[in-house]
């Protein structure tokens, strides 16, 4: 009864909301007998049940050269069209290979036929489903079409064939409502909606022992109230807006903790924050040198926190993205039972406010209203815990495991006849 599961990507590691939903995904299905093995160019899963592939990374250096010639311009040369193709020729047959070494029963493709930042891995992938018709689940997290980035390029040709691709052995899930409207019109690819989960059926388990001496760590006291914006440092954060908040909310115990650094995108962002946060008089600190993907001991005998560490010791938890996928860091929140203050991006306007969650709702900007409401949860504990505790029961709901349980199982039954 039980499936061996082939999960392919660039990457598995770290806390990326790709990594992050895999595991996901990949403990459900272990739950119901099914044995997942894992294909990527950056891997932090067992050997034994995974096939590391350098260039099948994004960032690999074969796969930057390409990509400095593909993107920002509307011609390649034949030069970069046979590198394209020999990068994806070599793909190919590590792939035939992932699937005989752990014989395979079905793929699940993340990410890797949704943006196009490895073009040759996305070939390759798409050129072994429609030569193996082996049954593929494709999770869409993000599509080409929402980053500018992608926009000019010289790579149309493979964009349509690949990203994502039609054929008959794929199933294709979406996290959002509006990305499965928009990949229907674009393509006219059908595709279910898995929004990102958590377990909502088990509350957090809260490590308070290992966990004490964070505050005095990054030199923060008792009575400091703890706004914490866990995200990285990029601009679709809306990161200004949490310092715009904690000025306008002029209390010198209030501190934003930023618990992830920039990089994907560059530094200017982090630059201009930091001036920003000067100008604003807001004490603001980035603490990714205490944060690891999982809680340990630093080389120097110092305590490296998880993320999942530091949500207890929050008092409030700053979301005002721009743009969202779907929202992993509020999903968390509410899961850590924190009052969230979010901007209203599209997804969260589409999937998630109607639902009835109740959190301080900003539209593009700090409003009075808003730092009135946030004054009023800080003071009057009954409030917040009456407002967290009925997000964790919306949660539980919406967005619990049963939810992928069911969804997931029913992709799986079209394939093989039973739901997990």
């Amino acid at each position: 009864m039980g499936k061996n599961i082939g999960f392919v990507s660039t990457r598995f590691a770290g806390t990326d909301g790709v990594s992050l939903e895999s595991a996901k995904w990949a403990q459900l299905l272990w739950d119901h007998q099914h044995v997942s093995y894992w294909f990527a160019g950056v891997l932090d899963r067992h050997p034994s049940i995974s096939m590391e592939v350098p260039e099948a990374f994004f960032d690999h250096e074969e796969n930057r050269w390409i990509n400095e010639r593909i993107f920002g311009r509307q011609t390649r040369t034949p030069y970069v069209t046979g590198r394209i193709h020999a990068l994806r020729d070599y793909l190919k047959i590590k792939l035939y290979e992932f699937i005989a070494r752990f014989n395979i029963d079905l793929l699940i493709v993340q990410n890797a036929l949704s943006l196009p930042m490895h073009v040759p891995l996305a070939l390759a992938i798409t050129e072994l489903l429609a030569e193996t018709s082996i049954p593929t689940i494709a999770h869409h997290h993000d599509f080409y079409w929402e980053r500018t980035r992608f926009a000019v390029n010289a790579v149309q040709d493979y964009i349509q064939m690949a990203f994502p691709p039609k054929l008959p052995n794929v199933q294709h899930v979406v996290i959002n409502s509006l990305a499965q409207e928009e990949l229907a019109l674009r393509t006219g690819i059908s595709s279910t909606v898995i929004p990102n989960v958590l377990d909502f059926e088990h509350e957090p388990d809260v490590d308070w022992e290992f966990t004490k001496d964070f505050r005095q760590e990054i030199g923060l006291g008792d009575e400091d109230i703890i706004f914490l914006q866990p995200t990285r440092i990029v601009r679709r954060k809306g990161i200004e807006f949490a310092i715009e908040l904690i000025h306008e909310l002029n209390d010198p115990r209030c501190k934003l903790v930023i618990t992830h650094p920039a990089g994907d995108e560059g530094y200017e962002y982090a630059k201009f924050l930091q001036e920003y946060a000067r100008e604003h008089d807001v004490d603001m600190r980035i603490v990714d040198a205490f944060v690891s993907d999982k809680r340990g001991i630093g080389p120097n005998g110092e305590k490296r926190y998880s993320l999942w560490d530091i949500y207890p010791h929050a008092d409030f938890v700053t979301y005002p993205s721009i743009y969202e996928g779907f929202g992993n860091a509020l999903l968390e929140a509410i899961y850590f039972k924190k009052p969230l203050l979010v901007n209203r991006y599209d997804v969260f306007i589409r999937d998630i406010e109607p639902l009835g969650f109740k959190f301080v709702v900003m539209d593009g900007f700090i409003t009075d209203k808003v730092v009135r409401e946030i004054r009023e949860i800080l003071d009057n504990p009954e409030k917040r815990d009456e407002m967290v505790n009925h997000n964790y029961e919306l949660a539980l709901r919406h967005f619990s495991y049963a939810v992928l349980r069911k969804r997931l199982g029913y992709l799986i039954s079209n394939f093989f006849g039973f739901e997990i």
